[in-house]
């Protein structure tokens, strides 16, 4: 590797930012440019009667619960699943309430129960590419140090060219997949918020 090359690769591997320079020092381990909030609250999304009895209480309906899996699943376009959640909720008033408590609690847990899994994935990828960065970093101050010796050992500069090259690939490679990724928390909360509104537009 010649040296203005492995300038170059010093100059943009120390670029990288790391821990230290996260959005929210809060959590050093968040890569994502959206302000991290570790966990959701159902008042934010829901107006209608209180959920806070009802626990797991819908897992036991199964109409509620397979209807829960299906609306909360992103297989399901979301248009299909405001319509099939309006139209759940039917009967007498206190029927209708019943059944949007149970409904909503149930599409709450399993979306939320999904964000936290993605985010969990997230902070261990951004973990790994930390790791990656300390490793790249490693690597091309070993690199300069046999280039600059007296007595050079061309087959391990090569080698070790050859891995920074390699290992600086991967990293950008998986930089540019995590911009996607970091959607994902906000496409879960959109739906669970249209899915909301959905089940209480019929208590009005």
């Amino acid at each position: 590797m010649k040296r203005e090359t492995m300038m170059a690769l010093i100059a943009m591997t120390l670029a990288i930012p790391g821990a230290a320079n996260a959005i929210d020092p809060r959590h050093p381990d968040w890569p994502c440019p959206q302000i991290k909030v570790p966990t959701l609250s159902a008042a934010a999304f829901w107006t209608g009667p209180a959920i806070d009895g009802v626990g797991d209480a819908w897992k036991k309906d199964d109409a509620v619960h397979d209807l829960a899996l299906r609306l909360a699943a992103r297989r399901t376009p979301l248009a299909d699943a405001e319509k099939a959640a309006s139209a759940f909720i039917a009967g007498t008033a206190d029927e209708k309430q019943q059944k949007a408590k149970l409904l909503f609690a149930g599409v709450f847990s399993i979306l939320n129960g999904e964000r936290t899994q993605v985010m969990d994935g997230i902070e261990r990828f951004s973990k790994r590419q930390q790791e990656l960065r300390d490793k790249i970093r490693t690597e091309l101050t070993d690199l300069r140090s046999q280039q600059d010796a007296a007595s050079q050992d061309a087959a391990a500069i090569d080698k070790l060219g050859n891995a920074v090259s390699w290992d600086t690939r991967i990293y950008d490679e998986r930089r540019h997949t995590i911009t996607y990724v970091c959607d994902v928390p906000s496409t879960i909360e959109q739906r669970l918020f249209a899915l909301a509104r959905a089940i209480q537009q019929n208590l009005q």
